[in-house]
């Protein structure tokens, strides 16, 4: 049985995020991971050496002013040490992040999240569920409510507290969390075979 290691990258502002880094760590223990949760903000030596000894980085961060916070982007930018001895190459990345508006440019708070594992030569895993709420027979309660196919993209109210994160947005970043760890684990067993 192959073990992969889930490493959850985040910054979390208000708490928001720091529910659905929770949801995606307990989507990857489910799934058979070993995880580290690690606050960008306040990263040690040993939280550096846990990322570049993992299979799978998952960034999160809440999407202020269209982009990610600007905690996260000093963690990017340090992470440049990484890219010089491509210690991130050939590793997954995936991502999730929350706004109070339903759209509020999550998108592309996830797309830097991309091009940041780009840069990295990591291997991008999307979301692969077909998105819910969009017909007469969906609710609110879907996976995938919003739509988004990048990653897992939360909305909560801005006048609401961690308590408020939707449902349907904390099971939706859990199966973030079972996608990467399975699909680590499909990753690293054909890596042993070749």
């Amino acid at each position: 049985m192959t073990t992969p290691v889930v490493s959850i990258a985040y910054h979390s502002g208000y708490g928001h995020t720091a529910v659905l880094a929770e949801a995606v760590r307990a989507g990857a223990v489910e799934a058979g991971a070993e995880v580290h949760l690690i606050k960008v903000d306040e990263i040690t030596d040993e939280q550096w050496a846990a990322l570049d000894a993992s299979d799978v980085i998952v960034f999160g961060s809440p999407t202020y002013m269209g982009t990610a916070s600007g905690a996260f982007h000093v963690f990017a930018e340090a992470s440049s040490k990484r890219w010089f001895g491509q210690d991130w190459k050939d590793k997954l990345a995936a991502g999730f992040t929350n706004s109070g508006s339903k759209s509020g440019d999550k998108l592309h708070t996830l797309q830097f999240f991309q091009v940041l594992a780009g840069q990295h030569g990591m291997h991008w895993v999307n979301l692969g569920l077909h998105p819910g709420w969009n017909n007469s027979a969906g609710s609110e309660h879907d996976l995938n409510r919003l739509g988004v196919f990048a990653g897992a993209a939360a909305q909560t109210n801005v006048d609401e507290g961690p308590e408020g994160v939707h449902k349907a947005d904390i099971a939706t970043a859990e199966h973030l969390g079972r996608r990467v760890t399975e699909t680590a684990r499909t990753f690293l067993l054909g890596h042993a075979a070749a």
